[in-house]
């Protein structure tokens, strides 16, 4: 079935390819550990509100959500991708990783501020407030589950339970089935506290473990120079006679490369990667919530700096590890023959992606064993929770309240739980699909599928944030344009996929000869003009539009219109005279306190773990809106801590050049 990620050769004389009952502990402590902490934020956060459940009461501090920022975007895909791309191709693939700690920086002191001002939930609720209608924000939302679905769970997943199947010799379904449960379970009852609290302990558990690995690899294969050289002559013994099939890169250890010729040239790792690179850093859901939960702009700024610099290790603790394991198992991981490579991983392109499997599986004593399956895991149940909770997000926030836009807020939490259950059962479903697939080189697919989707949205929310100008006619005209364009390429690539190396390359030249990347920038330009030409041609954005809704004009102060001002008026009023009567007399709270005790303890158990609360008719109506002051006030930042924060961004920034510039 092409299923195999691990050799079917026989292991080395002594080694253990299956768990052990040291490694089970270590994975049933993981486990339990796991899930006291996904209880313990579920009982110290109140969950029955929209903010709660959604933003956990937009009250995290930095650290648990730079933590969390880096599990939603670490899945077990990169441990496996990451690492095999570095087996494969050399150093070359950690542009994604560098360029993003640059993104990073730029969603806490450029974007946020703007989704702070504005006071939204979602991205599409954003492009709703900025360019009115309802077009682009339905788009965007059914573009973003989409995107979700069947790319991001599909890797992660496919990724980590393959990992999981060799190792307890599980069905895969039953892996899967399990891992989603768990997942699901403290996502739906705890919503983004749970899953931050536990993607920043899942962080501390990938860094320990991965850097152990690393520890061990370096030490196997004789050091830091022994890299160097070695990894230039990992060659296969078996490969196809007169082809490059197995043969490293002669530019393995250059960041930028020839920019006619190689896998990744160097203009389209600047432009073309950064801008599905910004999409994803600065407008995607999964990591803007995060950023949103924090209690003020300075936490959110000392969120960003922490991803940013924890983003630098996965050079050094999974690219490099799987170029080890090149070295370690040259015949192996790097096999040149198709029919051995079927043989070896059931995929005839390929084995690179066994790399960091076959360092776990063969390298590793017992218990350690354990603990990198609790990474693995840890990477998978991570990025799976943030997913889910973003998802159901998007779904509750911007196309459930579209359909019902008088809902309650105790409809939309129970709609947004049972979504995430939906998502469960569609990524149960989608399996087979990724199985047929073949894990590796659904990996390179996921890359194109975002530079070929990501680059208009990009765009669009570009100048939506920085040019004023901007409208809803031009916006949803550079959109549609370029996804239209961006799906054309992207179903070529799927018609004519890239050949293996000992066969001619026959695809059409505009496959052929423009690298994605390339297509990327021509794609983010065609988008701009159209945007730009069309907004020119038609009518300005309304006021209303643009105050506190782009960066020149994130601090205005706008009178709320006169109907909005009524109604909080008039919920103020009535807010009162609830309270009048309840203080006044002592019945409405005994009636309240009796209907609450008649009440079964298994329903308010369920309740509890649910995170519901019984609400009266009053506190069941809809919310009004913040004050346009509240959001302001959120923006205000200590003098001392500013001053951190923007130190700690110059030093974050001159490592990131540093690094670009010493292997390019």
């Amino acid at each position: 079935q092409g299923t195999s990620m691990l050799p079917s050769s026989s292991p080395s004389p002594g080694v253990q390819t299956t768990l052990g009952t040291v490694d089970i502990v270590v994975l049933v402590v993981y486990f339990v550990l796991v899930l006291a902490v996904g209880l313990w934020s579920m009982w110290r956060t109140k969950r029955s509100t929209v903010d709660g459940y959604f933003l956990a009461g937009k009250n995290m501090t930095w650290w648990p959500v730079g933590a969390s920022l880096f599990a939603s975007n670490i899945g077990s895909g990169h441990f496996i991708g990451l690492a095999g791309s570095g087996a494969a191709a050399g150093i070359g693939a950690i542009s994604y990783e560098w360029n993003g700690m640059l993104m990073v920086l730029l969603l806490g002191w450029l974007f946020v501020p703007i989704y702070i001002a504005s006071g939204v939930t979602t991205m599409p609720e954003y492009l709703q407030k900025r360019f009115g209608g309802r077009r682009i924000p339905l788009f965007i939302a059914v573009l973003y589950l989409f995107i979700y679905i069947f790319t991001k769970i599909s890797v992660d997943m496919y990724a980590g339970a393959v990992f999981i199947q060799q190792a307890l010799q599980w069905n895969i379904y039953l892996a899967v089935i399990l891992l989603l449960f768990i997942t699901a379970l403290y996502t739906v009852a705890g919503g983004l506290a749970a899953v931050i609290y536990t993607d920043a302990v899942q962080t501390g558990i990938m860094l320990a473990g991965a850097l152990t690995l690393m520890v061990f690899s370096f030490v196997e294969v004789g050091g830091w120079n022994a890299m160097l050289e070695g990894y230039f002559t990992a060659i296969p013994s078996v490969r196809v006679p007169n082809s490059t099939c197995g043969i490293p890169r002669d530019d393995a250890f250059r960041l930028f490369r020839d920019p006619v010729n190689s896998d990744l040239p160097w203009p389209g790792i600047i432009i073309g990667m950064s801008l599905p690179s910004m999409w994803y850093w600065c407008s995607d859901q999964v990591i803007v919530q995060r950023s949103l939960a924090a209690k003020n702009l300075t936490h959110a700024k000392g969120g960003s700096l922490l991803a940013s610099y924890l983003k630098i290790l996965p050079f050094f603790i999974i690219l490099l590890p799987g170029m080890i394991s090149r070295i370690l198992y040259t015949d192996e991981v790097a096999c040149g023959d198709p029919e051995l490579c079927t043989e070896i991983c059931g995929n005839p392109v390929g084995c690179s992606d066994i790399a960091y499997a076959k360092l776990v599986m063969e390298l590793l004593p017992a218990g350690l064993r354990g603990l990198m399956m609790a990474v693995m895991i840890a990477a998978l149940m991570s990025s799976l929770t943030s997913i889910f909770n973003s998802s159901s997000t998007i779904f509750t926030m911007d196309l459930w309240r579209c359909m019902r836009p008088r809902s309650t807020e105790w409809e939309l939490m129970i709609v947004g739980r049972v979504f995430v259950l939906v998502l469960v059962v569609v990524s149960v479903l989608w399996i087979p699909v990724v199985q047929a697939s073949q894990g590796g080189q659904l990996f390179i697919y996921i890359q194109s599928i975002s530079t070929y989707l990501q680059p208009p949205v990009s765009i669009v929310f570009l100048m939506g944030c920085f040019w004023k100008r901007t409208n809803e006619k031009g916006a949803f005209c550079g959109l549609a344009l370029g996804l239209l364009v961006g799906c054309c390429r992207m179903v070529l690539d799927f018609i004519y996929p890239s050949p293996p190396c000992n066969e001619e390359d026959d695809r059409p030249g505009v496959v052929k000869h423009v690298h994605y990347l390339y297509f990327s920038t021509m794609l983010s330009v065609l988008t701009l003009l159209v945007v730009v030409i069309v907004s020119l041609a038609t009518e300005k954005p309304r006021p209303e539009q643009i105050s506190r809704l782009t960066w020149f004009t994130r601090l205005d102060l706008v009178e709320m219109p006169k109907e909005q001002q009524e109604q909080v008026f008039t919920m103020e009023r009535h807010g009162k005279a609830s309270e009048m009567i309840t203080t006044g007399t002592k019945e409405p709270a005994d009636v309240e306190r009796s209907s609450v005790q008649s009440q079964s303890r298994l329903v308010s158990a369920i309740y509890w773990l649910c995170g519901m609360e019984r609400r009266t008719e009053t506190e069941n109506s809809p919310t009004p809106p913040p004050s346009p002051e509240e959001a302001i006030c959120s923006l205000e930042e200590e003098p001392c801590l500013r001053h951190v924060v923007n130190t700690n961004l110059i030093i974050c920034l001159a490592v990131a050049f540093f690094l670009i510039g010493y292997w390019a």
